[in-house]
């Protein structure tokens, strides 16, 4: 009876390790999301930022050509449209509601090309030396982009990224406090069993390596459920909000998955080895406290 009891209790608590181990890592591994979408919401606003090349009325086809082959093979470019006056004037139409041509007698507007940044080169300084080339050319009027926006995007993502860095590393302290302690509180029961094999001759390796084996084995088992609870999340919140699918990227959630079980092993293991040493240091009545 008191051997079913015991076997019963062990069972349980295995089962509360692995679910406890499973819920750390799910909430680590949705960091893991809001990290990397993060960085890629970032790159995505980055790359929606851009300029305006606005072309002289002199501006022959040739000229603007050359220009947007120039501009499409350069690095900073991710892609270059030549919007006509005409397109220009169409546009601005549709946005007022009013045909301001028939009324003014003319088309105002000059022909342009619209520019957008790889998110390497959304900043400043490399604008300004980009407006700096484009302008000695004599069929460039001006280059017009957002300074301010550009400038405030950059900072939040900086701010940003150090928000989530920070709170990473406090999350991650956290985690590994709580599963080293829910293992510890696990191998507790066994403390007198763990003395009574060292007493007897056998030896430290001896003894941690089954506990170490059944922390991997945890910790594999608590990744694969934090992954399915992962996986599940992201079909959900997919579901409601579509424009994530955008965001995901098949490479990098494999490796996220990957992390997570790799993580949950390290921990699992790492803290099952640090337990049963420090049961093994005590005193035989230190044990009974």
């Amino acid at each position: 009876m008191s051997d079913t009891l015991a076997k019963r209790r062990l069972k349980t608590s295995s089962i509360t390790v692995v679910v406890s181990l499973a819920l750390v890592l799910f909430m680590l591994g949705m960091l893991g999301l809001v990290v990397l979408n993060a960085s890629k919401l970032s790159n995505h606003i980055k790359e929606n930022i851009g300029f305006q090349v606005i072309l002289k009325d002199t501006a022959t086809s040739v000229q603007i050509d050359a220009l947007q082959q120039e501009i499409s093979a350069s690095v900073f470019a991710k892609s270059v449209n030549h919007i006509t006056k005409e397109q220009a004037a169409e546009k601005l139409k549709t946005d007022l509601g009013e045909d301001f041509v028939s009324f003014l007698g003319y088309n105002p507007l000059l022909s342009s090309l619209d520019v957008k940044l790889n998110a390497d080169y959304a900043n400043t300084d490399t604008l300004a030396g980009i407006e700096k080339n484009l302008l000695q050319k004599s069929f460039v009027k001006e280059v017009v982009y957002h300074k301010d926006m550009i400038k405030q995007v950059n900072e939040n993502a900086k701010v940003v990224s150090w928000y989530i860095l920070i709170f990473s590393g406090l999350l991650l302290i956290v985690a590994i406090a709580l599963i080293n302690n829910t293992i510890r509180l696990s191998i507790y029961s066994q403390r007198f069993i763990i003395r009574t094999m060292y007493l007897v001759g056998a030896t430290r390796v001896f003894i941690s390596k089954p506990f170490i084996f059944k922390g991997i084995r945890q910790g594999v088992i608590a990744g694969i459920l934090a992954g399915a609870l992962l996986a599940g999340f992201l079909v959900v919140s997919t579901n409601y909000i579509p424009d994530l699918l955008q965001l995901q990227d098949e490479n990098m959630l494999a490796l996220l998955f990957g992390g997570i079980i790799l993580l949950g092993i390290f921990i699992s293991g790492v803290s099952a080895l640090f337990s049963v040493m420090r049961y093994l240091r005590l005193k035989t009545s230190d044990l009974y406290f």
